[in-house]
C-alpha cells in the first residue's frame, strides 16, 4: 500500500488530502480516507485522477469541514 500527498482540491477550500493505493487484480484502487471516497483505474495516474474527480464532486454535494492530517516523519 502506498500514500500519497494530493495537490489541494481546490483553492476555495485548499486541503490536501491524502491518497492511499493498492492494487487489486486488473486494477489500482485509490481512496481518500479522510472523505471516505474510492475509485480506481488501470494506472496508477487513472486511479489517482478518478479518485481525485470522486472526491471533488463528493465535496461539492456535501460540502463540509474535512479535518486535515498532517503527516511528519
Amino acid at each position: 500500500m502506498e500514500a500519497y500527498r494530493s495537490t489541494p482540491i481546490s483553492t476555495a477550500t485548499a486541503q490536501r488530502l491524502t491518497a492511499i493505493l493498492h492494487r487489486e487484480e486488473e486494477v489500482y484502487v485509490a481512496e481518500c480516507p479522510e472523505v471516505g471516497t474510492v475509485s480506481q483505474g488501470h494506472t496508477v495516474e487513472e486511479a489517482l485522477a478518478n479518485r481525485r474527480e470522486a472526491t471533488e464532486l463528493f465535496l461539492e454535494e456535501c460540502p463540509q469541514p474535512v479535518p486535515v492530517l498532517w503527516w511528519q516523519p
